[in-house]
């Protein structure tokens, strides 16, 4: 019996966290390296606190952005190389549900994780509390987005040897935005300026690739699965 759309991807998401905690190393990687670089900057600068955080906007974003390319080349290998990716297409369920369940999974593991702990991140490099609520915000639909655009790059890089290099130099480029205007929205939270531009701009990167990305990655795996 075909199970319904809402059932499979539940199952889907259910699936790829619990792979994810079965492999610690993986989940722990993306956080480690995130916290290893942005409190490196406080010890390795003898800044003033004033111009630690004057830079911290710039040194959390590309730590983010670093962070979450770490993982995106395991999107869909692993269930390549074993083969489980093929079985899910011809499960009888649509391949964009199943780009959209892994896609989701991935940001849970990574995005959201970076987002829980950037508090602590903020505090090392003097980022003011009220300054949070935005710069989470703003982490949150940056990762995401992220994430999205990482499932288009890695769906076209999966059949590669070396497919994690190419991966970075096709989602850099077009994360680029995400890094200038997220950290602008928490540069603007840091100083009491208005934010909403910034976050607004975010928002609708982030609703565009979740609209189109889908779609995308989609016909990437077809043709390699073809």
């Amino acid at each position: 019996m075909r199970l319904s759309a809402g059932r499979a991807f539940a199952l889907i998401v259910h699936r790829e966290l619990c792979l994810s905690f079965r492999r610690p190393e993986h989940l722990c990687q993306p956080l480690v390296f995130f916290l290893i670089v942005t409190t490196l900057f406080p010890l390795g600068l003898s800044l003033q606190l004033s111009q630690l955080r004057d830079i911290a906007p710039g040194v959390l974003w590309v730590a983010a952005l670093l962070s979450s390319l770490l993982s995106l080349d395991s999107l869909f290998k692993g269930d390549a190389d074993d083969g489980t990716l093929e079985q899910l297409a011809l499960s009888g369920q649509e391949l964009t549900l199943i780009v959209v369940a892994k896609t989701c999974a991935h940001w849970l593991v990574t995005g959201l994780a970076l987002v829980v702990v950037s508090p602590i991140v903020a505090t090392a490099l003097d980022i003011p509390t009220a300054a949070f609520a935005t710069m989470m915000l703003s982490l949150a639909l940056g990762t995401l987005t992220l994430s999205w655009l990482g499932a288009i790059g890695a769906g076209l890089t999966i059949g590669l040897r070396r497919g994690n290099v190419l991966l970075s130099l096709i989602v850099l480029p077009l994360a680029t935005p995400l890094l200038i205007f997220g950290a602008a929205a928490t540069e603007r939270a840091i100083s009491g300026a208005s934010t909403v531009g910034a976050l607004y701009f975010l928002a609708a990167l982030c609703v565009f690739t979740c609209t189109l990305a889908p779609f995308a990655a989609t016909a990437a795996l077809r043709i390699t699965l073809e």
